[in-house]
């Protein structure tokens, strides 16, 4: 037996419809590069090279994917290599990994002040920060000033 959830709202035009889940699509895309980038930008603020090894380690993949992404994100502008050292932001790439970080440290602190534990927090916010929208993210910042 089935059982159907009743819908709060009616179903909105397809257009309307439609635009979550292209903006769903392109942040699904963009997710990725974010991710490569603010963990290089990591790894150098840490006092280390961002090499191809540490990123495969920190983000649990091979080597041969790391550089796939690593030559995707050099034709995007984003990073540079050079032989026998690690990877460096662009200043592109320096001002991705700065938004996605500030996305990521929104998110999570909004989920702190909601109770969530630390740990799930964090885990929660890696995702969530590629779908929030800017509107969003001011309204968890407004929430968090005026809940002080």
């Amino acid at each position: 037996m089935r059982h159907s959830i009743p819908r709060e709202k009616p179903l909105i035009d397809a257009d309307s419809h439609s635009e979550g889940f292209r903006q769903t699509r392109e942040a699904s895309r963009g997710a990725l590069t974010e991710d490569y980038v603010e963990l290089i930008a990591d790894l150098i603020e840490d006092g280390n090279e961002a090499r191809q090894v540490d990123i495969a380690a920190r983000l649990g993949v091979s080597q041969p994917t790391v550089a796939k992404m690593l030559a995707r994100l050099t034709a995007k502008g984003l990073v540079s290599r050079k032989p026998y050292r690690g990877v460096f932001l662009t200043d592109e790439g320096r001002e991705v990994a700065h938004q996605s970080r500030v996305r990521h440290q929104t998110v999570e602190n909004f989920l702190l002040s909601l109770g969530v534990s630390a740990e799930t927090a964090r885990l929660d916010a890696e995702g969530i920060e590629h779908y929030v929208s800017a509107e969003t993210l001011r309204a968890f910042r407004k929430a968090m000033t005026t809940a002080r």
